[in-house]
């Protein structure tokens, strides 16, 4: 046999249980589908097609003939006058019953004596050993002489009993004659395919029943797996789409920012020298905290808080050079939460926010804080300004950065963080994040 050939056989069984192996599957699949109502429905239209079916060719064509066979422990003899049968029993008494078109003889016979041990059995015989019995003698009636007539009813009633006990006794030894010669009959009819198919189409259908009971838990279970693997695939599209987004922003305000910068630092150098270098190095302070942990945060979607303050301290510091009295600042941070996880850029892009809509349009300025505080087990974070208030200024935003920062809270933590806006008791606005407290190893690892 060729190395070919041989692969062939041996592929052809794989193939042959790979088929069975998916219509099994499609079948169970097919089942898992139909609702119970249905799936009953169907299988009581499928019992009665089967018993109509089972009456009809070819399924109830008979293979073979019906016949009667008819086994009995006792002689038996068919012959065309009826049938003999001839049974013994343990008393000794023997009986022959007889069949045939006048009716049912059962007539006793003559005890039979025992059979010798020595003596063979005849072939086909099954008469035990049978002790000696006297026969019956009948009932007589003794009477004394000169018996009265009391007497004599007396001894007459007696009499009458012990032919009533006689006949009982002859009626019981009869019926157990017959229980025992009693031939056993069989009727053989000729088999057809339409005798079963009810009974395997019922069992078909309980079959059927624990397959879908056990195929609706495993694809139940395949399909919330599905399901869970296309979430997590759409939530990690967004989240890539909404950090893009950020980063977007990002690129866009730091450009921005940068060379105004350097623009206030060129133009203070011939007039306030020491105001430049001071704002010079509050740029590269600010340029050293944020560009490397851009990357950072990018790829691990959350940092410490204390690295966006790291950021936030030289941006005000520049803006305050920029706006001299007009600004004031005050972060207000407790150093235990400063190792608290929170997600990068959204401190800064609230700050951004503040600054541009609510205090810079306002002549007289006004003050920013920062705070951070446990609430209900949850860390704060809240960006507070004195400005013209949410949306009243003539260079309010579009809304798209707050609408973001939602959007990436809810990638990250769900139903968990929240954003909300509101008035500023002192005037302006109050922006504050919340976001489950965990705390951070100093490896950046959360605790």
């Amino acid at each position: 046999m060729s190395p070919s050939s041989a692969s062939a056989a041996a592929s052809s069984p794989a193939r042959f249980f790979q088929g069975v192996r998916a219509t099994f599957i499609a079948y169970a699949r097919w089942l898992e589908s139909l609702s119970w109502k249905r799936f009953f429905l169907i299988a009581i239209l499928a019992i009665i097609v089967t018993g109509i079916l089972s009456e009809l060719p070819p399924f109830n064509i008979p293979w073979g003939k019906d016949r009667q066979e008819l086994r009995a422990s006792s002689h038996v003899n068919i012959g065309k006058d009826g049938i003999h049968i001839e049974g013994v029993k343990r008393d000794g008494r023997s009986y022959e019953i007889s069949i045939d078109d006048s009716g049912v003889h059962v007539t006793p016979k003559a005890p039979t004596p025992p059979t010798p041990p020595s003596a063979p059995t005849p072939p086909g015989a099954a008469v035990p050993p049978v002790p000696d019995v006297a026969p019956d003698t009948g009932v007589t009636i003794r009477l004394p002489k000169n018996a009265s007539t009391d007497e004599v009813k007396e001894a007459i009633e007696e009499a009458k009993a012990e032919i009533q006990e006689k006949i009982a006794e002859a009626q019981s030894q009869v019926e157990e004659a017959i229980a025992e010669t009693k031939p056993r009959m069989r009727t053989v009819r000729a088999f057809r395919p339409g005798d079963h198919m009810v009974g395997f189409m019922i069992l078909w259908i309980f079959v059927s029943a624990i397959i879908k009971i056990m195929a609706a838990g495993r694809f139940k279970a395949e399909a919330q797996a599905v399901q869970a693997t296309e979430i997590a695939e759409s939530e990690a599209l967004k989240r890539q789409v909404v950090e893009a987004r950020m980063a977007a922003m990002q690129a866009q305000v730091e450009p921005h920012f940068l060379f105004n910068t350097l623009a206030s630092i060129d133009h203070l150098i011939e007039t306030d020298p020491s105001r430049a270098s001071k704002m010079q190095k509050n740029l590269i302070a600010l340029l050293r905290a944020s560009m490397p942990t851009m990357r950072e945060a990018n790829a691990k979607g959350t940092r410490d808080l204390g690295r966006e303050l790291a950021v936030i301290r030289p941006y005000l510091e520049i803006l305050k050079v920029r706006m001299e009295e007009r600004l004031q600042t005050d972060v207000r941070v407790p150093e235990g939460l400063l190792s608290a996880d929170f997600p990068p850029m959204m401190l800064q892009s609230l700050v951004e926010n503040a600054i541009k809509h609510g205090l810079e349009p306002k002549p007289e300025g006004g003050s920013l804080v920062v705070s951070a505080e446990i609430v209900h087990g949850k860390l704060a974070v809240t960006v507070a300004d004195s400005g013209l208030g949410f949306g009243k200024a003539a260079t309010a935003g579009t809304g798209i950065g707050l609408h973001n920062i939602r959007e990436r809270l809810q990638l990250l933590y769900g139903n968990k963080a929240t954003l909300t806006v509101a008035e500023n008791p002192g005037g302006g606005t109050a922006v504050t994040i919340t976001v489950p407290y965990s705390m951070r190893h100093p490896t950046g690892e959360e605790a």
